[in-house]
């Protein structure tokens, strides 16, 4: 009976001495709830997170302060976080359906596409019209690359909540997306007039009137969401790049320093700044303020393409600003190479060696090509780094070894100088329009342009066309193209958000402008432009039919100007059609040509780096075929081509995120 009288005493003095500390953390835990609430209403998500682990430290257990940490660490874009503690608070709270749906928009930005269809189908079971999961449902709908499903499911739930904000917007910038302007904004104006004094209405007004170039409409709706609520960030910054579309770069450049005095480390005002100063004329400036913007985000794929794109046209070869740019590009290139990333490597030195032809380093670009099988490129390499006056043993001993290898090579025995022979048998032009700028870079479309270019200037059967990038109009663009005699031309789009891009090529016919094909390409992380870019031009390239000429025929053996590295193979297989019958369909990809005008047949025999010698076998009883006759494959027709499907907007999907 004592022990027990013990133990009792025991109790209460731990009871006494420890309840008023458990009592004051629930009570700071609460007031640390309260703030992070607070700072969650004014959207100060860091602020909010703050206070919201301050209370979580207190209280492990608390749990709105789990599910709202969780939600702050979905607007920041840390989806990993949030989902980590939404199932925390899922824990907590097994039966709230408002976490099954924060989970679900968590794993949609993972792109864990399945498991969040799997979690918004059962809250739907539960709940038919539960308006959070029908977002996600939408949401999932675009992630997949389905915008059209996403609209269908917006405009049922609008007829059940009619004056719902967020509902009103998101159907209106899926429509936006998708070039339906005039419905878009039949449902922003609604928006508007069930929410007059709501700052994020007119912010998504301003988008989607920007998107549709009324450029002064737009400014207009950016003002008053900035008037509604003074300071908000991306109405600033989206009124920063409306200025600068409509051509009002002195402005644009004065609302990029306010940003910049704000935060030093806003890399996408600084890159305006310096694009503003481009147009202004003041490229100097621009060059020092994009080589600042470059120092603080190296991996800024816009910013270093601006700034190498004034190095090229405003500073001599000899300019060692030059050779310091270039360098970055040669030691990612070493660092491709050393884990065998052969594609990207070679990227990295043709960018570097654009800026300083005469680096040393062209010796290590050229090991790049042997590696890859071309002996006769990495010689002719070799002999131009001779005549740029370098001279050291090892490079003299290296061309001469390569040119005694080459002795016996293909062209060698046909007397043919590969160089000299070297004839692209498409012409391309490549063009961004001025109402594509993006929003998250300005004139992204054109910076891609550039990128698409480059990559097509090594593609050996495809000739880039020497005209203006920029244009006005798809209308504009179709004549430069027609009247440069353009096979085909292609139009590129952007869309990007903090950590995605894709790309969109459109191409149209140059003789008619009627579409031939269209083109998506989606990356992400580091390097996502590079990438993109590299998959636009792989899809046209695949796209083009072989397209090759006759050098040489004589005794049955005919010579052809393409190799190995255009993709020929031993045992194919080529028409030969007469010179000058070819012509390029009037839509879609292809050449059109008489059965009458193939001549013959050329059958693949032996293959070197660019040329080929194969079998040739007349049509008909009388040899009809002559040197500079076309050599052409033609793709196996099917009932139902393949189309590219588009893929999900980047552009649409984080401004999705956000309206919450």
């Amino acid at each position: 009976m004592k022990f027990f009288y013990t133990l009792f005493i025991l109790m209460c003095v731990y009871i006494n001495v420890t309840g008023p500390a458990y009592a004051q953390n629930f009570a700071g835990a609460g007031a640390y709830y309260e703030r992070g609430r607070v700072s969650m209403v004014e959207e100060d998500w860091y602020s909010a997170a703050e206070a919201l682990l301050e209370c979580l430290r207190l209280n492990p257990a608390h749990a709105e302060g789990t599910a709202s940490l969780a939600e702050c660490y979905y607007a920041l874009g840390e989806f990993d976080q949030a989902l980590v503690w939404t199932r925390k608070a899922r824990s907590l709270a097994r039966a709230d359906l408002a976490l099954a749906n924060l989970e679900a928009f968590s794993l949609i930005g993972l792109g864990r596409l399945k498991e969040a269809d799997e979690i918004i189908r059962e809250v739907l079971k539960q709940e038919p019209y539960n308006k959070e999961a029908l977002f996600a449902a939408s949401e999932l709908d675009i992630a997949r690359g389905r915008p059209g499903e996403a609209v269908s499911r917006y405009r049922e739930a609008v007829r059940r909540y009619p004056d719902d904000r967020r509902l009103l917007i998101s159907l209106a910038l899926v429509l936006g997306s998708l070039g339906e302007t005039d419905a878009a904004r039949t449902y922003i104006e609604r928006a508007i007039v069930r929410h007059p004094q709501d700052y994020r209405v007119y912010y998504y007004a301003a988008y989607l009137d920007a998107r549709a170039g009324r450029l002064a409409e737009a400014i207009r709706y950016a003002e008053n969401a900035l008037y509604f609520r003074p300071g908000y960030g991306p109405a600033f910054a989206l009124l920063a790049n409306l200025r600068y579309r409509a051509g009002q770069y002195e402005e644009a450049a004065r609302l990029a320093d306010e940003s910049i005095a704000l935060d030093r480390n806003d890399i996408h005002s600084w890159y305006l700044k310096g694009m503003s100063y481009i147009k202004l004329g003041r490229k100097a400036d621009a060059i020092t303020i994009l080589s600042n913007a470059a120092s603080l985000d190296p991996n800024d794929e816009f910013v270093r393409a601006a700034l190498e794109d004034l190095f090229l046209s405003e500073t001599a070869l000899e300019d060692p600003q030059r050779s310091r740019w270039a360098a970055w590009h040669f030691n990612r290139g070493r660092d491709y190479h050393s884990q065998n990333l052969i594609e990207q490597a070679l990227f990295e030195y043709r960018r570097g060696l654009r800026l300083n032809p005469y680096a040393p380093n062209r010796r290590e670009y050229a090991e790049l090509l042997r590696i890859q099988g071309y002996p006769s490129r990495y010689l002719a390499e070799l002999r131009f780094m001779q005549e740029l006056g370098f001279k050291d043993r090892d490079l003299k001993d290296a061309v001469e070894t390569y040119d005694a290898l080459l002795d016996e090579a293909l062209y060698r025995r046909w007397s043919i100088n590969p160089v000299e022979i070297a004839e692209p048998h498409w012409k391309v032009a490549v063009f961004s329009l001025a109402s594509q700028s993006g929003f998250y870079h300005a004139d992204a479309g054109a910076t891609a342009s550039v990128y698409i270019k480059d990559i097509l200037a090594h593609e050996r059967n495809i000739s880039v066309m020497d005209l203006e990038l920029a244009q006005g109009s798809f209308s504009q663009a179709f004549r430069r193209a027609r009247e440069a005699s353009a096979d085909y031309f292609l139009i590129t789009s952007v869309s990007e958000n903090e950590r995605d891009l894709s790309i969109k090529g459109e191409l149209f016919v140059g003789r008619t402008g009627t579409p031939a094909a269209a083109f998506f390409a989606y990356r992400t992380g580091t390097d996502r432009l590079r990438n993109a870019s590299r998959g636009i031009v792989d899809q046209v390239h695949a796209a083009l039919p072989f397209r090759g000429k006759l050098l040489r025929y004589k005794q049955g053996q005919g010579l052809i100007d393409k190799g190995r590295a255009d993709g020929v193979t031993a045992g194919a297989v080529y028409d030969v059609v007469k010179r000058g019958q070819t012509q390029i369909l009037h839509e879609g990809v292809g050449l059109g040509y008489s059965p009458n005008d193939v001549v013959g047949t050329l059958v693949i025999d032996v293959i070197d780096e660019e040329i080929a010698v194969g079998t040739v076998r007349r049509s008909g009883f009388f040899d009809r075929i002559t040197q500079g006759d076309e050599i052409i494959i033609q793709a196996a027709e099917t009932e139902n081509p393949p189309t590219a499907e588009p893929l999900a907007d980047p552009e649409l999907r984080a401004l999705l995120r956000t309206l919450r």
